[in-house]
């Protein structure tokens, strides 16, 4: 998996944990819906760390609880 897979899967996941909606994390972040809908879809190669920091602040989680799973460990991602 690419990390921007990854990233998006961990989005997607998280969302689902805390059962958010796109408006919701739009409106909890300042992330536009249009951003978060291009980094769940991969529409980018890469996303700004300062993006996933707003979107982990409208999820009320740290950046590191982002990065606190299995989808990011080495071996599961390409090289």
């Amino acid at each position: 998996m690419t990390l921007m897979q990854a990233v998006s899967a961990r989005l997607t996941q998280l969302l689902q944990e805390k059962n958010m909606t796109l408006n919701q994390l739009f409106l909890q972040s300042g992330v536009p819906k249009s951003t978060i809908c291009n980094v769940l879809g991969c529409s980018y190669s890469s996303v700004k760390l300062r993006v996933l920091h707003e979107m982990c602040q409208g999820l009320s989680i740290e950046l590191a609880e982002f990065f606190a799973s299995p989808l990011f460990k080495e071996e599961n991602l390409e090289p």
